[in-house]
């Protein structure tokens, strides 16, 4: 799985004095105030068009934006991530016939009708998260363009086609399983990416709101084990079909949402208010030419400056951002990477190692990763029983969303206060440890393996989105981000010659294919860290080597 997340989203590094700046900071990175998760380059975009104009959070009242905020918290509940609960409707589909038509038994067929139900089904879940990746795309682009109103509506539509074509698939000529699914993950990227903006609503608390709407996408997952549970004490009679027509309310409820309560246009960041304030008043006209009219136009315009100066105060607070800029400089300088490729353009940045192997790694992570959540049960039946899969199963159904929103205050604090290289090696620590344990065959590793799992997870990706702003820059991160879980979306349809190494070459034994991506996974990530490790050590030496110069070249009065 993999959606962006960000901890931040945009830099205050420009509100510090110049004076103030660390040597770390570029120029190219001060300058860019917004992130941006368009993946075409600005030479790239298309001709301007007219587009919807950002508003300033005091435009509106107080209590509109908290309604804003709480119902987009509650919608993302529904709607952001429910794919990735896969595991939990996956034994609902296999016990109600799923894919069973095209599978009966072949005796020319050279798998099993059980292990043919598997891949089918497996796939559906490929396609979905690869859908996922690739979907965030084109989310940034029409965000950009567009507004969030138009990203939800098109959620809303996504979604409704997608519960349409899982409640009816049966009595439709063609897979109506993968593409609903397929829809259903559209709908997740275009619903949970473009509520960011609402995070500038409340500027002061904009972590808080990240925080709760990652909360709210990790937990959406949860949905298809509520279901599951319906349907087990239901004794199969609230089917499929009932769901996802019952599912229908959700994409009604947003188009509602957006139509009636959420803006049509994104908030306007920090950094965009500030550029406001700090844009020069037009030249006074000469003395001579100063009349009635032009003498009022002239006051009109100070006054308006200085009451957006005021409402911008009163939003965010001067101190306050004066104390967050100093907190996001320490924050750069720790990290031991800023700005390293923030000078470079974003075909110099695609082409540099500080690319290729934070690419490769996360391509061999997120196939794991989903290849994990796909085949948790057939696994843990391989290596300990089918009773006990079962028992794990449900552990994990729990445990994805819960160990999502638990991870969430930890992920900030390790990002905040640890070098990008330590980062990185607990990243691959943790990647090592998990497929260790996925290997042996017992209750107490499968338990500790699903813990670590649900915790690594949102950890992973969101140090790779923290990787990509601090190494590339807030100017390239939607070309570059973009591009890296574009690929590591399109590699995951390798999942299918993965299952199918699982149930037959290997006859239904887990380990081999473990064993493969775990080392795999190692190597790349060793390389990774030993590159940045080197590189680190470098940037600090030429620092110390220009600071020692720099200090030399002053000049001392005795």
């Amino acid at each position: 799985m993999s959606l962006n997340r960000v901890s931040s989203i945009e830099t205050f590094a420009s509100i510090v004095p110049a004076d103030q700046r660390s040597r770390r900071s570029s120029d190219a990175s001060t300058r860019a105030r917004k992130l941006t998760f368009n993946p075409l380059p600005q030479s790239w975009d298309p001709p301007p068009v007219e587009q919807v104009q950002p508003l300033s959070a005091f435009e509106v009242p107080k209590w509109k934006r908290m309604l804003q905020v709480t119902a987009t918290i509650i919608y993302c509940l529904f709607a952001a991530g429910i794919v990735f609960g896969y595991a939990a409707i996956k034994p609902v589909l296999k016990s109600e016939g799923a894919y069973r038509d095209v599978c009966t038994q072949d005796p020319d067929s050279p798998i099993s009708e059980d292990t043919c139900v598997e891949i089918h089904l497996n796939l559906m879940f490929t396609v979905a998260a690869v859908a996922t990746n690739v979907a965030a795309l084109p989310v940034g682009a029409i965000l950009d363009r567009y507004g969030p109103r138009v990203c939800g509506l098109l959620a809303a539509v996504f979604l409704t086609i997608g519960a349409l074509l899982m409640a009816f698939e049966s009595q439709i000529p063609f897979d109506g399983l993968l593409f609903g699914y397929l829809f259903l993950a559209l709908g997740g990227p275009f619903t949970y990416i473009s509520s960011f903006q609402l995070s500038n609503a409340f500027p002061r608390n904009s972590g808080l709101i990240l925080a709760l709407l990652t909360g709210a996408f990790d937990a959406s997952s949860a949905l298809f084990l509520i279901y599951r549970i319906i349907y087990e004490k239901s004794g199969g009679e609230f089917g499929h079909r009932r769901f996802f027509i019952a599912y229908l309310i959700v994409p009604v409820v947003i188009v509602l949402l957006q139509i009636f309560l959420l803006p049509a246009q994104s908030y306007k960041t920090v950094g965009e208010m500030i550029e406001e304030i700090e844009e020069p008043l037009p030249e006074p006209e000469a003395y001579d030419q100063v009349d009635e009219h032009t003498a009022l136009l002239q006051e009109e315009q100070e006054l308006q400056r200085a009451a957006v100066v005021e409402s911008v105060q009163q939003l965010l607070g001067s101190a306050k951002a004066d104390k967050q800029a100093r907190r996001e400089e320490r924050k750069n300088e720790i990290s031991g990477v800023w700005g390293v490729m923030h000078p470079y353009s974003a075909w110099e940045q695609i082409k540099s190692p500080w690319f290729i192997l934070i690419c490769l790694f996360t391509v061999v992570q997120m196939t794991r990763i989903n290849y994990f959540v796909a085949t948790v049960r057939p696994q843990y039946e391989a290596l300990l029983s089918h009773k006990k899969a079962v028992e794990i199963n449900n552990f994990f159904d729990i445990a994805l969303p819960v160990g999502g929103i638990l991870s969430i205050p930890f992920i900030g604090v390790i990002l905040d206060h640890t070098s990008t290289v330590t980062v990185l090696c607990v990243l691959v620590t943790c990647a090592t440890t998990i497929g260790l344990l996925g290997i042996v065959p017992e209750m107490w590793a499968a338990y500790a393996n699903v813990c670590l799992f649900v915790l690594y997870r949102p950890f992973y990706y969101t140090a790779v989105s923290d990787y990509s702003a601090k190494v590339f820059g807030f100017r390239t991160f939607g070309t570059v981000y973009g591009t890296i879980i574009c690929l590591s979306g399109l590699l995951n349809f390798s999942q299918s010659g993965l299952d199918y190494l699982f149930h037959e070459t290997f006859n239904n034994n887990p380990v081999p294919v473990n064993i493969m991506l775990l080392s795999l996974g190692l190597g790349i990530g060793i390389a990774l860290v030993l590159f940045v490790a080197l590189k680190v050590r470098g940037i600090k030496r030429k620092l110390l080597e220009h600071e020692a110069q720099a200090a030399f070249d002053t000049p001392r009065w005795d």
